[in-house]
């Protein structure tokens, strides 16, 4: 094993807890749903950018490339001040929901560069501007731009020109889990010297104001070297530890309180308040730090001189031993060098043979981009709706208004966020496709992250899993089972061992959730499901999430897939956990004959005849029933068509051999319901016998979807599968109803409409997630068929290709938009030429949330690692 892997394995057998710190401090916590306590919840005006750095938080902290232990008791951040800006550089700014003309809008450039899974090295690149940092400029011009406008980026004000900025590299090192080496490293790239102050920051979250309970830790100096500043910390959970920092910085110290006089014009509690720090750097206000040098929030305040083109370093060690006066000398350079060989080591042995080195590049960044983002996520819904004891009484109104259902809901963990500046909060399919990228470098993280939805203070009583913190009671697409294979899968080709039981624990409690799903999203039972929107915003015709504005529902055509995908990967692990155990043959047989009700449902819903297949069009459709009985196909060409190619899963010969129970049922329940035959395909041999193919989608049916689906005039682009058809660019779809017209129309890049708010676009561009999925699907119709099914690719071009071929270009699509082309570009940056050509940037990469479908350009949440990062498990299995 590398050296990583040794600690891993320590971790996993709970020897030594290198997981214990971590980067778990979030990159936004205003304007959080735990924070807002309006009555309305109007998260985004409740609690703005400019209080955060006065006002206390109540479930979590945020900071720059931070760390902190696994319940954020104690945190670390730097922060930075140019000697312009009004405020210090504390947390990164951006755009709340109400203020872009696309939605909220991190304004800032950083990127993850490195991480293992223990974090035993880590690596943040933060870009700070030299020239003031225009906040109100940013504000108010995208307040200006319409939604057909593009965003108003940073980079676009100037502050970057003439390379007048530092590159900011934060680095951290483990020499043992409780012993943490900090480098801080600015590089000035402009061409005159500049003034940077550099202030490392030690705090405590604030627990002692809102319990009631007066349980406040203490840190102050600690006198005890001459060739460093220290702070000693004294938590009661994280016990006595101390900060050192190199050199002789100024110790500053204050009260991580709420500055009521600022925001409230009332009389502070305490002499010295959150923002003591900024008022004393920024402004030159003595009185704001605590002269006596102790309080709960403490920081090193170096103010640094740096010549152009030239760097200044800062050391320090957040350790757990006593402080020594060599500790950030002698071999504190030889850690940092050894934690970076070993990362070396460890994604080597995980990287496709062969690929070059700027696809090395962008599957590193996309990993370290998944584990920068895990965050502890805190929310007590119980006490959130109720208030805390030291706070006003909340209006009664909350007690009726968001996730009141929630109740039991009390998250206190390490989560893999989507985002942690636009999403820091988890969403529940978001993870699905975290933890089967997590699988190839750290397979438990993975499995503890499926298994913590399902416990019961995550996973609602009646089975629901929670979605997210907007409204945890939405519906996202049931993956979580899809997942739970794919990771069991993964960790026995990774570590050469399968965990059966993971698997059992997690099929268990998701029988649980299926069961869920059948009640609530098929309320006729007519195996037809009535999801909501399912995580596709702004696809369709109308908000799937809210009551139609016709009345009536809509028989969902993804929904109902969706289902069907969840029946076979159920019926998959059943037949896995029925190797060693018979008793999971009758409940296989279950999900084969719910799966086989549901694909007969969708071709003829209720027995009315009514299909969510079209044959004139060869294509599936959304339809909708309306009130009166009747019922209207709603016929947009988009992803909720493509998503029954998902469901899909292979019985061979010599698996029915080894469960002749399943076998025997199998073939009763077929001979006693023979409307239902002509769903299963047998027509493929091998020398064990007859293979059975289960799948929404017939073969007739297969090659009348994959035209549309693989046609550069439909759904196919450059760069993967787009959303919806581009066929809808010159023919919008346009239905009329109750006097009212309601229309879609192919949108490639950002939506011009908020049908479903937010900055989603699921109206033609291209999304990693459903992409991933379609890439799976088709391998596994390959594997049914093999190579005597063929297609045209791309449809009319005369070229025939298999299914794992094609499989195998849309997986090489979807990297080429983050690799450099043959013209040294990423289709990911678009026309913005630094990042295509300065060679400080060009070969960072940010993850987006989805992309341009035309030209490939990311577009949405900047830092979307989560699913997009999937481009590192893609380069892994096809290469380039």
């Amino acid at each position: 094993m590398t050296q990583e892997e040794v600690r891993l394995e320590e971790s996993r057998q709970r020897k030594v807890h290198w997981k214990r710190w971590g980067p778990y401090l979030s990159e936004r916590q205003w304007g959080t749903v735990r924070e807002d306590y309006s009555v309305y919840g109007k998260a985004w005006e409740y609690f703005p950018h400019d209080p955060a750095r006065s006002r206390a938080y109540r479930w979590g902290e945020d900071g720059i490339a931070g760390i902190s232990d696994r319940h954020q008791y104690v945190c670390f951040a730097p922060a930075f001040w140019n000697g312009r800006d009004p405020i210090l550089k504390e947390r990164l700014f951006g755009l709340s929901g109400n203020e872009g003309n696309h939605s909220e809008d991190v304004k800032e450039y950083y990127f993850y560069l490195d991480n293992t899974p223990t974090h035993a090295y880590m690596k943040f690149l933060y870009k700070y501007p030299q020239p003031e940092y225009p906040y109100a400029r940013l504000v108010e011009e995208n307040r200006r731009r319409t939604r057909s406008d593009l965003e108003f980026e940073l980079i676009e004000t100037g502050v970057f020109d003439e390379d007048r900025y530092f590159d900011i590299f934060i680095e951290y090192a483990k020499a043992s889990a409780e012993d943490i080496l900090i480098r801080i490293t600015a590089h000035n790239r402009g061409p005159e010297a500049a003034e940077l102050h550099v202030i490392p920051t030690l705090w405590y979250r604030n627990i002692w104001s809102w319990r009631g309970q007066g349980i406040r830790p203490g840190a102050a100096v600690w006198p005890g070297l001459d060739t460093a500043a220290v702070v000693q910390v004294d938590h009661f959970y994280c016990g006595r530890r101390w900060l050192i920092a190199q050199g002789s910085p100024e110790l500053l110290f204050t009260e991580n309180e709420t500055n009521f006089n600022r925001l409230f014009g009332v009389r502070n509690s305490t002499s010295h308040v959150k923002d003591g720090i900024n008022e004393y750097v920024v402004r030159g206000n003595c009185e704001a730090v605590n002269p006596a040098q102790r309080g709960t929030k403490a920081a090193a305040h170096y103010n640094l001189k740096i010549a152009p083109h030239s760097s200044a370093a800062v050391r320090l060690r957040f350790t757990d031993q006593v402080p020594k006066s060599d500790m950030l000398v002698t071999g504190f350079d030889d850690i940092f060098r050894e934690r970076i060989k070993e990362a070396d080591e460890f994604y080597a042995c995980r990287v496709h043979k062969g690929i070059s080195g700027d696809a090395c590049n962008v599957q590193r960044q996309a990993f370290a981009g998944m584990l920068w983002s895990k965050q502890t996520y805190h929310y007590d819904v119980r006490t959130w709706l109720e208030g805390d004891p030291t706070m006003p009484t909340p209006p009664p109104e909350r007690k009726q208004g968001r996730n009141h259902a929630w109740v039991h809901l009390y998250n206190d963990d390490v989560v893999s966020m989507p985002d942690k500046w636009e999403y820091p909060w988890y969403a529940s399919w978001d993870l699905a496709f975290h933890c089967v990228n997590l699988a190839l470098i750290d397979p438990d993280f993975a499995k503890e992250q499926l298994l913590l939805f399902l416990r019961e203070w995550y996973m609602h009583p009646n089975g629901q899993i929670p979605a997210y913190e907007w409204a945890f009671g939405d519906a996202n697409p049931p993956l979580h089972a899809w997942a739970a294979w794919r990771v069991y899968k993964i960790e026995r080709r990774v570590r050469g061992k399968a965990d059966r039981e993971f698997l059992e624990r997690v099929f268990h409690k998701l029988l649980l959730n299926f069961t869920w799903w059948v009640n609530r999203k098929d309320p006729e039972g007519m195996n037809v499901f009535e999801g909501g929107f399912l995580g596709l915003d702004n696809i369709g015709v109308f908000d799937r999430s809210v009551p139609l504005p016709t009345g009536g529902v809509i028989e969902q055509s993804d929904g109902t897939s969706w289902m069907g995908m969840y029946c076979l990967n159920m019926l998959a692990i059943a037949g896995e956990l029925a190797q060693e155990d018979p008793a999971y043959e009758d409940v296989a047989s279950k999900f084969f004959e719910h799966f086989v009700y549901i694909v007969h449902a969708m071709n003829d819903l209720g027995g009315e005849g009514i299909q969510l297949w079209d044959e004139e069009d060869g294509f599936y459709y959304d339809v909708l029933k309306l009130p009166d009985g009747s019922h209207c196909p709603l016929k947009v060409r988009s992803m909720v068509g493509l998503i029954p190619l998902f469901a899909i899963t292979i019985l061979e010969p010599e698996r029915l051999e080894r469960f002749p129970g399943f076998g025997r049922r199998m073939r009763w329940f077929l001979e006693n319901n023979p409307e239902t035959r002509r769903h299963i395909d047998m027509s493929q041999r091998s020398e064990r016998g007859v293979r059975t193919l289960l799948s929404i989608v017939n073969r007739r049916q297969l090659e009348r979807v994959l035209r549309y689906m693989l046609d550069e005039a439909e759904f196919l682009s450059p760069y993967g599968i787009r959303s919806l058809s581009q066929f809808h660019g010159d023919h919008p779809y346009s239905l009329q109803l109750n006097g009212n017209r309601h229309s879609v129309d192919y949108e490639p890049g950002e939506s011009n409409t908020w049908l479903f708010g937010g900055n989603s676009n699921w109206r033609g561009p291209v999304w990693f997630p459903v992409n991933f999925l379609l890439i799976e699907s088709l391998q596994k119709f390959h594997y049914y068929y093999r190579d005597g099914f063929k297609v045209e690719f791309p449809t009319g071009s005369g070229t025939m290709m298999t299914l794992w071929e094609v499989a195998a270009e849309l997986s090489r699509r979807l990297t080429r938009i983050f690799l450099r082309g043959a013209d040294g570009r990423r289709p990911v940056y678009g026309g913005t030429q630094t990042l295509q050509c300065n060679p400080l940037w060009r070969d960072l990469i940010l993850f987006y949330e989805y992309f341009h479908g035309d030209n490939g350009a990311g577009l949405g949440a900047s830092h979307q690692t989560g699913w997009t990062g999937l481009v590192a498990k893609l380069i892994e299995q096809s290469g380039e």
